[in-house]
């Protein structure tokens, strides 16, 4: 039998289905490098101008930056990605009626998330950022930002779903357009705010704010009008507006359990910066500028594992799960080889990024400790991450939360040991991090190897 004969009638002469994986994941995950590329200068450049108020800016900035990154991981990782996996196996199946209702699905999901999050943090996020360790100037800096942040997050989650929903259904050159083009003027904007440029007043990290929630915003209400007016594969249409259970249920139960990873994620640096905060707000700012290096990867690695998701989805949905883990590991090679090459450089050399966005002694000697330790790791983890998308695109994402929990165990835990009860230098609590970073690669890609996307395997 040849790899197509299992193949619904009418998508064997699909590229995703038929032509060579690499080629065809170089096409389609460029444009979303190159606007993910452009979106990392952007947050690079917001880091550099906040750097410019000083370190107590940059340490409210890396209390406050793991919640944004939150949001930011579940609407686009988790939730978005759920979305475009539902899509992606929809239109494998040749079941465009649901691709077309997916998209109104997608929509709700954002409206009553983006609500969410901002009911969460009036609720909670003073007594969160305490907690925390925030105090004095830094605290009401990070407040301040949060507040606005929040407030605008329901364009947020509707710019990442939105995204989502053309990345499903095979369009990667539109949302990476949005992308290229908000982080663009985001650059403009964002200095002008926080800086003051052109005549205008310096907000500081209230501009910084503002210029996120604006440019979501504007990007959300591009994507809804091309959905609406523009010639889509499937397209947001009222008569489609018909919420299913059914529908709901195979969001959810990709995006559900791939929430649980982002959660993860921010718990540890929460952890973390908690920990090392009696280190002094030197080591806070240091690690912060150097972990955030670690996010900044992150969306280079989504432009292949976006990719990777729709290939994979359409493939399963198709039955083809063979070539569906051939492209997994296809992509997931290629991402490693990107972050490793990235990371290992800077660990050999960490004042090339340290010392963009700051000149203080005692922060880029923090930042340059967290490198020097964790930076080799960093190839696990952008396979690990490439992979989580690729499970997401198959419909089963267990085993990539897995091996978060035992990043988690191992990273924020060891870190707890050894600050709590040992006492130790912060280099053993970035060393414990680079561990977790390691065996969440190992054992996601593990798992598909062994048959955890087949039935009757390690599936779940």
């Amino acid at each position: 039998m040849t790899k197509t004969a299992r193949l619904k009638p009418g998508l064997v002469d699909s590229p995703i289905l038929k032509d060579p994986p690499f080629p065809l994941l170089l096409r389609m995950a460029t444009p979303n490098a190159m606007a993910f590329l452009i979106q990392a200068a952007v947050n690079m450049t917001e880091v550099w101008y906040i750097g410019q108020l000083g370190p107590t800016a940059l340490a409210a900035m890396a209390f406050v930056f793991p919640g944004l990154m939150l949001m930011q991981m579940l609407s686009g990782g988790a939730m978005g990605g759920a979305v475009a996996s539902s899509i992606a196996r929809a239109l494998g199946a040749a079941d465009t009626a649901s691709a077309h209702r997916l998209i109104w699905h997608g929509l709700s999901i954002a409206v009553i998330a983006g609500l969410t999050f901002l009911t969460v943090f009036v609720v909670a996020g003073a007594r969160l950022l305490h907690a925390l360790g925030a105090e004095g100037e830094v605290f009401q800096m990070a407040l301040n930002y949060g507040a606005i942040v929040f407030g605008g997050s329901t364009g947020i989650w509707i710019t990442s779903i939105l995204t989502g929903v053309f990345r499903g259904m095979g369009n990667m050159r539109f949302p990476a357009f949005l992308m290229a083009c908000g982080g663009l003027v985001q650059v403009v904007l964002s200095g002008t705010l926080i800086l003051g440029w052109f005549g205008m007043p310096a907000l500081g990290m209230t501009g910084a704010a503002i210029s996120v929630v604006a440019i979501a915003t504007l990007t959300s209400l591009l994507a809804i009008i091309k959905l609406t007016f523009g010639n889509n594969v499937i397209s947001l249409r009222k008569h489609f507006f018909q919420l299913e259970t059914r529908l709901f249920a195979d969001i959810f139960r990709v995006g559900a359990l791939a929430s649980v990873s982002p959660f993860l994620n921010i718990t540890t640096i929460m952890l973390v910066n908690g920990l090392i905060s009696r280190y002094g707000d030197a080591v806070v700012a240091g690690y912060g500028i150097g972990a955030r290096l670690e996010f900044l990867l992150i969306p280079m690695v989504v432009g292949f594992g976006a990719a990777m998701n729709t290939m994979v989805g359409m493939n399963v949905g198709a039955g083809n799960v063979r070539r569906a883990e051939y492209i997994a590991f296809v992509g997931g090679s290629a991402a490693a080889a990107l972050t490793g090459v990235v990371g290992i450089t800077l660990a050999l050399l960490p004042e090339l990024w340290i010392g963009l966005f700051t000149q203080d002694p005692p922060t880029l000697a923090a930042g340059a400790t967290y490198l020097k330790y964790s930076g080799w790791a960093f190839a696990f983890q952008g396979m690990g991450l490439s992979l989580y998308f690729a499970a997401q695109g198959a419909g089963r994402v267990a085993w990539p939360v897995a091996a978060n929990f035992i990043r988690f165990a191992v990273g924020a835990g060891g870190a707890a040991l050894a600050v709590v009860v040992l006492q130790a230098e912060v280099h053993w609590v970035f060393i414990c991090l680079a561990l977790g970073m390691s065996l969440y690669g190992i054992v996601t890609a593990g798992s598909i190897a062994l048959g955890a996307w087949r039935p009757g395997r390690l599936s779940t």
